[in-house]
């Protein structure tokens, strides 16, 4: 089996396509190396995926001239690709660009694989809007421009499978944490500030917020059960995410529990579209996929951990 994986060299995608390599597929991973974060992680990341056999082209989704590169011959696609997270020097044109019209070229090029057996759009939570603790049946109410967005390109999926030109389904995940975290998402800055004396920028009442942490290794075990059980999942919409809800001021004690270190705080501005709770409802991933997180929050903190002073000291 021949499975394409756009967004490879990222933190999840990457993480994705080694299990999917370790469980016998072919995969190729696709990658624009975007400067949204610095580069050189991304091309550690792809690094690591090229020395264990895993091919991870340059290829920007959002260019049609660019798939030339890519022959059509895929039996799976898995799509992680886009403008992630919300962030004040991302513009619209940059959510849109990246997250709709690069899945919709994306589509295109699906259609023209004539084995394609289905289509996987990875989406987030941040669909559902500023709480996010519902079943995939509830209406969405997504509100930041990267929510929109990434509801928008979901829908582009799901519209294949209705209409019948596509095999697909859209995973949502879950508040994901762990080793190859971005650098500006909350663990890594966290760990990074504690390392080198800094003070940690925490939005205004944020720590207060709760999360469905999810440790990157779950969900992905989650993504291989949906491709091992893909003939289940034509149109459906999967939420993927931890049972448990911690505050973030939790997940800030526990990072210097285990550092043996107190980490400075600094509060800035409330940033707007933030979600104030994530707790993921997998009833249906459990009745699917048999899906069944298992990281303990402690234990994916102090791998995270690991992580980062193998790499980064």
């Amino acid at each position: 089996m021949k499975i394409l994986v756009t967004g490879a060299a990222g933190f999840i995608g990457s993480h994705a396509a080694e299990k999917l390599h370790q469980e016998g597929l072919e995969v190729i991973g696709a990658d624009n190396f975007s400067g949204y974060y610095d580069v050189a992680l991304k091309e550690r990341n792809a690094e690591v995926l090229r020395d264990k056999g895993i091919p991870v082209h340059k290829i920007d989704l959002r260019e049609v001239q660019e798939y030339e590169a890519l022959e059509p011959d895929f039996d799976f696609i898995i799509h992680f690709a886009a403008q992630p997270g919300i962030s004040a020097s991302s513009s619209f044109q940059d959510y849109f660009s990246n997250n709709v019209l690069a899945t919709q070229n994306l589509l295109e090029f699906a259609r023209k694989n004539k084995d394609l057996k289905h289509f996987f759009n990875i989406a987030t939570s941040s669909i559902y809007g500023l709480e996010a603790t519902f079943p995939e049946t509830i209406a969405p109410k997504p509100a930041s421009w990267y929510g929109v967005t990434k509801l928008t390109g979901e829908q582009l999926v799901l519209a294949e499978s209705r209409s019948g030109k596509l095999k697909a389904s859209s995973l949502r995940l879950f508040s994901v944490y762990g080793p190859r975290e971005r650098p500006e998402k909350l663990y890594t800055k966290l760990i990074a500030c504690a390392f080198k004396d800094e003070k940690f920028p925490i939005f205004k009442g944020s720590e207060k917020h709760l999360r469905s942490f999810t440790y990157v290794w779950d969900i992905v075990d989650g993504i291989y059960k949906a491709v091992e059980r893909y003939q289940d999942l034509d149109g459906e919409i999967i939420n993927l995410g931890a049972e448990e809800e911690h505050k973030t001021g939790e997940g800030i004690a526990l990072v210097e529990e285990l550092l043996g270190k107190k980490i400075q705080l600094e509060v800035v501005p409330r940033r707007a579209g933030d979600q104030y709770r994530t707790l993921a409802n997998i009833q249906k991933a459990k009745k699917i996929l048999g899906y069944e997180p298992k990281t303990s929050f402690r234990e994916g903190l102090q791998k995270q951990i690991t992580w980062y002073m193998e790499n980064f000291l």
